[in-house]
């Protein structure tokens, strides 16, 4: 492949951002909210020592 090749995609992304500058700062907000947050660590100690042990096959009756 050529070194200077982009493809169809790349190219409409790369235009798409040119048009809507906004784009990259609404991204980084959208990952700032869903998945960069702090969590407590003894919150979550609490969470794994709550968790119940799954059976083998959890649809089977006792």
């Amino acid at each position: 492949m050529a070194k200077n090749y982009e493809s169809d995609i790349t190219q409409l992304i790369k235009r798409y951002k040119q048009e809507h500058p906004e784009t990259e700062q609404r991204q980084r907000e959208g990952r700032a909210r869903l998945w960069d947050k702090n969590i407590d660590p003894e919150l979550h100690e609490g969470y794994k020592q709550a968790r119940v042990p799954q059976k083998p096959y959890v649809y089977q009756t006792d």
